[in-house]
């Protein structure tokens, strides 16, 4: 009688996972696939802002619009933290507090989009929350320490631990060149400098 030769558990959990197309899907790629259907939007709807390339200390940008704008779900996800209350105290070292009023969302495509310095956060929006691109979480403000001036402070990154990680939330991947895109209609994605910055820094900042 002939023996089958012996398969190793890599070859096993290849057999199962491959199906009859024979390929498996990694969860990379499924990443990559959620990315390619995002759809961005510029988070402030105002006809006259501001977006430096530049911002003191780390990487973001703040979005310089009148008080009271609209604030926009940059992309489809989830709602990761919201804070309704300025908690933050005037000349206090820099620390999770600092944003006042804000929201933080992990798109679909697997990054986390955080606004502060809200004069209000959308009602009904908690952990958990789903969002769809574009809709309204919030309205520009000058909470927390946003020096008296009217402004989003816009933040990209890893979602890391998701919650409490303030330091990789207020922002890791500088923002203006996908602010740009977006405001003139176009899709670019931050997802792959988001990868690479997550890949070296194993989400410490």
């Amino acid at each position: 009688m002939r023996l089958l030769p012996r398969l190793s558990a890599l070859t096993v959990i290849a057999v199962t996972l491959t199906g009859s197309a024979g390929v498996v899907a990694p969860a990379a790629e499924a990443a990559a696939a959620a990315a390619a259907r995002a759809k961005y939007f510029f988070p402030v709807r105002a006809t006259n802002v501001s977006i430096p390339k530049t911002h003191s200390g780390y990487p973001a940008t703040d979005i310089f619009a009148a008080c009271g704008k609209p604030v926009l779900a940059t992309t489809s996800g989830v709602v990761l933290e919201v804070s309704r209350k300025d908690k933050y105290v005037d000349g206090a070292p820099a620390g999770p507090n600092n944003g006042g009023k804000f929201v933080s969302i992990q798109g679909d495509d697997g990054v986390r989009y955080y606004g502060s310095h809200l004069s209000k956060v959308t009602a009904g929006l908690k952990k958990g929350v789903r969002v769809k691109g574009g809709q309204v979480i919030g309205k520009v403000g000058r909470t927390g320490n946003a020096s008296n001036v009217c402004h989003l402070h816009y933040g990209i990154s890893p979602p890391c631990r998701k919650t409490g990680d303030w330091k990789v939330r207020r922002g890791v991947v500088w923002p203006a060149k996908y602010l740009t895109s977006w405001r003139k209609g176009g899709q670019k994605s931050p997802v792959a400098a988001v990868q690479a910055w997550q890949k070296k820094h194993r989400c410490k900042a």
